[in-house]
């Protein structure tokens, strides 16, 4: 008998990679005239740094792999400082999750994690309290048993 070990080759299934920073929603716009023409921005002053800070970490965790074009899963736990004042045991206050999922989306998608985010067809996030900010993110393809006619 031989001691012999067979390895296969297993398929990438996704990527997973944590964030530090405070998290910022995207969706507000504010709008103003310059010169005579309208420029729109985001609301959030915050957006951009954040975005970048995703971005820069997203494309380290995918070393070198090409962006996903298929249907994924996504889990996000984004993770706020309690205010000293705070006697709320969950953050349930703004910014609204769905606007923090916002920023973290476009930011997979200029990092090359995904081709588009309309491939994400699952999403679990949530808020917590933590004594640094920041967010863990998961993106991995979607098991097809998972969804069934």
């Amino acid at each position: 008998m031989s001691d012999t070990t067979v390895a296969a080759a297993v398929p990438w299934q996704g990527v997973a990679f944590s964030v530090l920073g405070r998290p910022a929603p995207q969706g507000s716009k504010k709008a103003y005239v310059v010169g005579g023409r309208a420029v729109v921005t985001d609301a959030s002053k915050n957006l951009a740094p954040w975005r970048d800070s995703v971005a820069a970490a997203a494309v380290d965790a995918m070393n070198g792999h090409p962006p996903i074009d298929e249907a994924v899963d996504v889990v996000v736990t984004f993770d706020f400082i309690r205010p000293k004042t705070s006697k709320r045991p969950y953050p349930s206050v703004m910014p609204d999750v769905d606007k923090l999922l916002r920023g973290v989306f476009d930011a997979l998608t200029a990092a090359g994690v995904l081709r588009d985010d309309s491939r994400v067809v699952n999403v679990t996030a949530r808020k917590r309290y933590r004594d640094f900010e920041g967010a863990e993110i998961t993106v991995r393809l979607t098991a097809p048993e998972t969804w069934t006619a």
